[in-house]
């Protein structure tokens, strides 16, 4: 078990796209349990790889109750969204201490290269569907608060900034 440091915003990683993972490998299976490990460890419902350092499309999500059902996805891409939105209170191990409510689609069809690296296409609802839109962004260099209008970021970003000295 190797729980991995997530960095602090506003590390470049965090604003970099994550380029596409071509094949699936021991070394990306390895990673992927890394990715488990800390998104446990937080403990959260999804973590992508830019978030602890890797530039590497590649995302985990767990939104089950009982946990140990985590989704390994290499190269997600939403292929359709619902038009009914769902509002979440979201937050990253990136910026602790302060989250937001954002409105994002109810649920999402994802296409994903899963970890036997077959092309798989899973529809996704409610926490996990927030939880799998919220780490796409992140594999495109955004966080959730770019959801968020100017006035409600910066008043973030300012808190944020305040509980970490």
């Amino acid at each position: 078990m190797t729980v991995r440091t997530c960095l602090p915003w506003p590390d470049k990683h965090l604003r970099s796209r994550a380029v596409e993972v071509s094949e699936i490998t021991d070394d990306v299976r390895a990673l992927w349990q890394d990715m488990i490990d800390t998104m446990e460890a937080m403990p959260g419902v999804g973590l992508a790889a830019n978030q602890i350092g890797v530039l590497q499309r590649l995302a985990v999500v767990d939104g089950s109750t009982e946990r140990g059902r985590a989704v390994r996805m290499a190269n997600p891409e939403i292929l359709h969204e619902s038009v009914a939105l769902r509002e979440h209170d979201e937050a990253s191990p990136n910026l602790p201490g302060v989250s937001a409510k954002i409105k994002r689609p109810r649920a999402v069809t994802v296409r994903y290269m899963d970890e036997n690296g077959e092309t798989v296409e899973r529809d996704f609802v409610g926490i996990e569907a927030t939880s799998v839109q919220h780490q796409i962004d992140h594999l495109n260099g955004k966080m959730y608060f770019d959801n968020l209008s100017k006035v409600k970021r910066d008043m973030l970003l300012r808190k944020a900034k305040k509980l970490t000295g």
